[in-house]
This record gives C-alpha cells, sequence and structure tokens, in this order.
C-alpha cells in the first residue's frame, strides 16, 4: 500500500514550518530530531518582513510579534563614524515595515506550540541512519535513543536535518560553494548603551566588523569576527567583547554579563541539487550562507513554505511531481543569490587594513546613502521583500506592474480567499484567481478555485499598482508569488492561464 507520509528530518524552524504547513493540508507527517531536547541558545535572530508574511500562512506571525523585539532599520559605522542607514519603515508594500529581533528558541517554541494545536509531535533522540530510494518510495532506517533500529517506508523524505545533514550524506549528494571561511564569536549579553534600541548596527573598522542587534530589555546580541578557533577552545568571554566594543563602537559602552556565548566558523556550501526522487533537501541542509544580514534562518523558512505548498499539492493530488522539480529551480536559485549578496556583505565588513581600500569602502557606502541608492537596493534584499521566481530581476526594482514569479503585497491566509482593503488574503493552499477591473470569471477553471472580482477602490493602493492599470486576470500563488497574469479581452492568453490551473 501506498505510504503519503512525509518524514521531516530534522525540528529546527525549517523543519517545523513545513511540518505545520503539511499538517494544517491534512497530510500525516512525522518528525524526528537526533537530539533529545530542544537548544535554549541559537545563532539565528531576526525575522525580516518577508518571512513574517509567509509565517501568517501557518497562523503563528502574531505570536511571535507578542514575543520579539522591533527594529526600525539598520544603521552603519566604519571606525567609529556613520556611514548611513536603511529604514525599513518606508517598505510601503507590507504589513510589517519593520525586522522582529528574537531568538532561534523563541522562534521554535512558537512553532512547537503550533505543531502541538495541528496535532503532531517531535520524536526526539530518533537519529536517520540510513536511506535506501531505489524503490521508489524512500526506506529509512531511524536509530531510537534506546539503541533499537526502526525500518520505515515513507512517501516523501524531507532533510531539514543543518549543515551536517544526515539525509544529504546519505543520498550522497555533493555539497560546496563559495570560498568564504570567517568565525564568528557570538554573545547574548546586556548592554549599556545611548545608542537606540530600535535599530540593529553594524561597526566596521581596520581590524574587522562587530554587529550589535537590540532584543529588548537591555539584552543584545553580539557577533564579532575572531581568528579561527580550535575545536575544543573555550567559549568566548565578556572581556573579548567589551574589548571589541570599546575599539569600534562610539561613545561609552559596557557589556555585561554573557547570557550565553559560542564561536563558529562559517563556510558558504550548497547543495548540488535539492531533490532526489522523493527525497527532498531544505534549509542549513541545503545551503549554507554567510551570516551577514541574518538572511540564513529566513532563507530556509522561505524554502519550507515553498516546499510545503508544492508537496501538499502533489500529495493531495492536485499537481504532478514535477511541481517539486520547481522548488528545486527556484530556492536552488534564491540560495544562490543570498549567498552571493551576504558574501559580498562579509567581504565589505572584513576589507582590511588597507587605508586606500578602506577609504573607498567608505567613500562608495556614504555616496550610496545619500543618494538614496543604499536605501533603495539594501532595504528590500535585506527584507527578502525581493526575491522573485521569475527572470532576474534588476538590482533595484522599478515601479510598475508585477512580473511573473516575482511577490505581490498581499498576504498567504489561514482561510479562503479574499481581497479587501484592509490587507489584501489570497488563499492558503490553492491558487486564487483575480479578475482585475472586470466581472466574468473565465470558463473552464477548476472546481473549487478561488475566484475574487475586484477592481480599484477595493484593494490597496500597492496592489492596485502591482497589478497595473488595464484589465487582467491575475492567478496568484499560495505563497503571494504571480503565477501569471494575461489581459482580458484577450482570450487566446486567458485560456492558456487557466489552461496551467
Amino acid at each position: 500500500m501506498k505510504d503519503d507520509t512525509v518524514l521531516v528530518v530534522g525540528a529546527g524552524p525549517v523543519g517545523l514550518v513545513l511540518a505545520c504547513d503539511l499538517l494544517q493540508q491534512g497530510i500525516p507527517v512525522r518528525l524526528v530530531d537526533a537530539e533529545r531536547q530542544a537548544t535554549p541558545h541559537s545563532r539565528a535572530n531576526v525575522l525580516w518582513p518577508r518571512n513574517l508574511e509567509l509565517l501568517h500562512r501557518i497562523g503563528v506571525t502574531d505570536d511571535l510579534l507578542a514575543r520579539g523585539h522591533r527594529i526600525r532599520g539598520t544603521r552603519y559605522f566604519s571606525q567609529r563614524r556613520p556611514l548611513g542607514e536603511v529604514s525599513l519603515r518606508r517598505l510601503g508594500d507590507t504589513p510589517y515595515p519593520f525586522a522582529l529581533m528574537i531568538s532561534q528558541g523563541t522562534t521554535e517554541a512558537v512553532l512547537r506550540d503550533r505543531l502541538a494545536a495541528l496535532g503532531g509531535r517531535i520524536d526526539r533522540g530518533v537519529r536517520l541512519v540510513d536511506v535506501d530510494p531505489s524503490g521508489g518510495l524512500p526506506r529509512v532506517k531511524l536509530e531510537h535513543p534506546d539503541g533499537t533500529v526502526e525500518e520505515r517506508t515513507f512517501g516523501w523524505l524531507v532533510g531539514a536535518d543543518g549543515a551536517h545533514s544526515a539525509v544529504r550524506k546519505q543520498l550522497g549528494i555533493g555539497y560546496s560553494g563559495e570560498p568564504v571561511d570567517v568565525t564568528f564569536a557570538i554573545a547574548d549579553a546586556d548592554v549599556r548603551t545611548d545608542l537606540p534600541d530600535d535599530l540593529s548596527y553594524y561597526f566596521y573598522s581596520d581590524r574587522g566588523g562587530l554587529a550589535l542587534g537590540p532584543l529588548g530589555g537591555g539584552l543584545f546580541r553580539l557577533a564579532t569576527t575572531v581568528p579561527h578557533q580550535p575545536e575544543d577552545a573555550a567559549a568566548p568571554g565578556r572581556d573579548l567583547f567589551q574589548s571589541v566594543v570599546d575599539e569600534r563602537m562610539p561613545g561609552v559602552n559596557v557589556v555585561g554579563d554573557l547570557a550565553w556565548s559560542a564561536t563558529f566558523r562559517v563556510r558558504c556550501r550548497i547543495a548540488e541539487t535539492f531533490r532526489a526522487g522523493r527525497c527532498l533537501l531544505a534549509g542549513d541542509a541545503a545551503h549554507i550562507v554567510s551570516p551577514a544580514g541574518g538572511q540564513g534562518m529566513n532563507t530556509g523558512i522561505q524554502d519550507a513554505v515553498n516546499l510545503g505548498w508544492r508537496l501538499g499539492a502533489v500529495v493531495r493530488g492536485r499537481s504532478s511531481e514535477d511541481a517539486l522539480d520547481a522548488y528545486e529551480q527556484e530556492r536552488r536559485a534564491a540560495a544562490h543569490r543570498v549567498a552571493a549578496t551576504t558574501a559580498v556583505q562579509t567581504r565589505f565588513a572584513i576589507a582590511g587594513r588597507s587605508r586606500f581600500r578602506l577609504a573607498a569602502r567608505d567613500t562608495v557606502a556614504r555616496l550610496a546613502h545619500r543618494t538614496g541608492v543604499l536605501q533603495r537596493y539594501l532595504a528590500p534584499q535585506l527584507s527578502q521583500l525581493d526575491v522573485s521566481y521569475g527572470d532576474p530581476r534588476p538590482l533595484v526594482r522599478r515601479g510598475g506592474p508585477v512580473r511573473p514569479g516575482e511577490r505581490l503585497p498581499v498576504l498567504p491566509g489561514p482561510g479562503p480567499a479574499a481581497l479587501d482593503a484592509s490587507w489584501p488574503l489570497v488563499a492558503r493552499d490553492d491558487y486564487t484567481v483575480v479578475v482585475w477591473r472586470g466581472d466574468t470569471a473565465p470558463p473552464g477553471l477548476p472546481d473549487g478555485t478561488p475566484v475574487v472580482r475586484t477592481g480599484p477602490g477595493a484593494v490597496t493602493r500597492q496592489l492596485a499598482e502591482a497589478l497595473g492599470p488595464q484589465p487582467v486576470l491575475a492567478v496568484i500563488r499560495p505563497d503571494g508569488h504571480l503565477l501569471g497574469s494575461a489581459p482580458l479581452d484577450d482570450a487566446a492568453a486567458v485560456a492558456r492561464l487557466v489552461a496551467v490551473l
């Protein structure tokens, strides 16, 4: 008998988001994690606007907002002098024009609560030790804490088990990438400073960089580059961070007690494929990027969302397995783009001690700030609102109607499709058909397809601009990206678009 249960290996943010997404579609999920208990400490500590939008899909955004600390942007310094600032408040096409500073541990706690509410659970201490995909369906061996080994065939296997992924290794999938090799020391600590706590900060110097992110209540995340450390090195202490703060931050700032600290070495990697038949990779199992800009966990969450609605449609018989090839194509391209941009940011931060290089870097940054280029380029990139699954987009997107693959200013909703002026919601698990500036839905739509007929007065200004001035039929994906559009007066184009559904 065919088994459509999905085995998700790894109960970090990516595995939890995917499991919640599938469970709310009615798909059975087994979630296992080799660790016996969740760790209270974590590297990731920020959720960007696009991910707050996407997490609305599984109903956790409001809980996260209640537990996190909002920041309005990022300010940059070099040699203690201001370079520029990127404002998220000026992002007009999202209901979340801010970043949420929140520890990964807290994010995972919210996701575990949602998993339990959906009837899911985590099998902790269960380790994947073998995968055999040769029979079509993945057959796995799972080792339990008492040493017993369970053999089981699943319909699908997803490796969300981190950079040292057992799933990826068992499948023999290569893992290589950008030659960025940097070690960071990180800590959460009380910091007494006169700097506003509604901004995050990057302080560059000729000796390296320092990132400072407020977590609320006087607690800050500090991250700084350090020489490579031996594996058995002690965790960095307060004196290290105080010396870096004294050296690179303006004013008088005092580092208090450390809540925790660690060092980690970053080697950027991307898996050679994200899919091998019915086995898939997501998150750090599929890609490791530089921590510059806090993009890693957010990129993994976008993997989970992209995979969730696609895999759900396949298991429910709404799509062919070819839909998962599109997951591979879209998310590999996105991972390469994030890896490239974060590598540039890392090199920007460690420009070296050459006075000429430092002066050139700072001059370019200040000019970009004064001309607005820094805001127009970096704000969409940091917020991840610029992720596109269509043709390669320019560095700075100009106005005009949204093109296929680009994000629309809508929310993936927990309920049926709707478009209203408060904030547009689209169907969570199906395509939404929007008849824009028209009254009649086209013939041939599959039964049950959510259809919305609307005009300029019924939606936000941002969505009206995104759809353009002409009457069109627009098809919106469950993740809020545009599948395609066609002029309403072009019957052949409309028919071709409807045939895709």
